[in-house]
């Protein structure tokens, strides 16, 4: 087994890393240290810089526009993006319609769609969970009811990430109610959300943010043409996608930079004592997250060679990188409110009345990363996945 970079990948490593340093918009990147949000103006205006370098989609064939890249050169290039602070395009567009299109689409629907989420002409979301259908997405109820040359689209999508951004929405829906098991009867639709009938609803955080939505669906009518693969075979195409969105969750580079924050902001000297790295208890709290986080990258690469040697896909122990990852992501934020201490309070003004920008957006930060260990599939779910396709349980 080889866990070492070769000469050539680490001259790519440092092509990459000079070109995100002259490349990545300031303002973008200060954004995404400082915990930010961004806005569609600004995932648009990245996502063309890099589709000009011809770096939006370096996982995709080369015929559709794609790098040709092996696996570790496209993992070096996520870790670099993770690094530098450089926004990762939204998943639902480039990484999993794209994923799903190559797959199960026709050739009309390739043709139309794939150049345009490589240049970033659409914003693309996802319309999976339901009300009282996460987890358990095979109980949505949204319906699809075929007349004449469309389909007619009614129910409701809840916790639609960046819906307000959205341009397409590609959906789950119910087409066959009267299939014998839940998992059938469902397809996969593609829907514009300018089509009369959709409404969008903010779903407004505890912390003021604006990031999730509801989507209303009325009588809203979706051509045929915009069912991919076949009908009431939905859910295998949801499998699909699933896969293609756990194996970026480990998120290494990105957080290989948050934990440099969160050890210079414990380094920091105190007004009334010494700097919290000097508590020993905090330093064990600090090197236990570094040992987790060198532990989940050595597997990242375990995974690495595995598939540059095979030429396959990850199997479902993949998982533990979703479970790893995102536990030491939501390890750091909870580290760095305890680093900040009562600074970190979202709205409460400190040193002398003035707000410190970065600290009052550490609890909004803690609190929104609690899902990461839900979204892609919940942590529990991932090790029963773990346990009965690779364990035998």
């Amino acid at each position: 087994m080889d866990l070492s970079y070769s000469t050539e990948e680490l001259a790519f490593r440092d092509e990459v890393r000079d070109w995100l340093a002259g490349n990545l918009p300031a303002d973008i990147r200060e954004k995404v240290v400082g915990y930010r949000h961004l806005s569609k103006e600004d995932f648009t205006r990245w996502h063309r810089i890099l589709a000009a370098k011809g770096w939006s989609v370096p996982h995709w064939p080369v015929e559709w526009g794609g790098t040709g890249w092996d696996v570790t050169r496209r993992y070096i290039f996520d870790e670099e993006f993770g690094l530098a602070g450089a926004p990762v395009l939204p998943s639902f567009g480039p990484n999993m319609c794209a994923a799903v299109l190559q797959r199960f689409g026709t050739e009309a629907q390739k043709a139309h769609y794939l150049p345009r989420i490589r240049n970033g002409d659409d914003f693309w979301v996802q319309g999976y969970s339901e009300p009282g259908s996460g987890s358990d997405l095979a109980s949505l109820k949204t319906r699809a009811e075929r007349q004449g040359d469309h389909y007619l689209v009614n129910g409701q999508k809840i916790w639609t990430t960046l819906g307000h951004y959205g341009d397409w929405i590609f959906c789950l829906v119910r087409t066959d109610p009267s299939a014998a098991k839940r998992q059938e009867g469902i397809s996969f639709l593609l829907i514009d959300m300018k089509t009369p009938g959709i409404t969008v609803r903010p779903l407004i955080l505890m912390d003021g943010g604006h990031e999730v939505n509801e989507v209303f669906f009325e009588n809203v009518k979706v051509p045929l043409g915009n069912l991919v693969h076949e009908e009431n075979k939905g859910w295998t195409v949801a499998k699909y996608l699933l896969g293609h969105e756990r194996m970026g969750s480990a998120r290494v580079g990105a957080s290989r930079r948050e934990l440099g924050a969160l050890r210079a902001l414990a380094s920091r000297e105190l007004k009334n004592g010494r700097p919290l790295i000097e508590d020993p208890r905090f330093r064990d709290r600090l090197s236990r997250i570094e040992i987790e986080l060198m532990s989940l990258e050595l597997t990242a690469m375990r995974f690495l060679d595995r598939m540059r040697r095979s030429g396959q896909p990850p199997g479902a122990d993949v998982s533990m990188l979703k479970i790893r990852g995102t536990e030491v992501q939501q390890a750091i934020t909870e580290l760095m409110m305890q680093a900040a201490g009562p600074e970190a309070q979202p709205f409460v003004a400190v040193d002398g009345g003035e707000v410190d920008p970065l600290h009052s957006r550490l609890a909004p930060r803690y609190f929104n990363f609690r899902k990461a260990s839900i979204y892609a599939g919940s942590n529990e779910i991932q090790r029963n996945i773990i346990a009965k396709a690779t364990l035998g349980l």
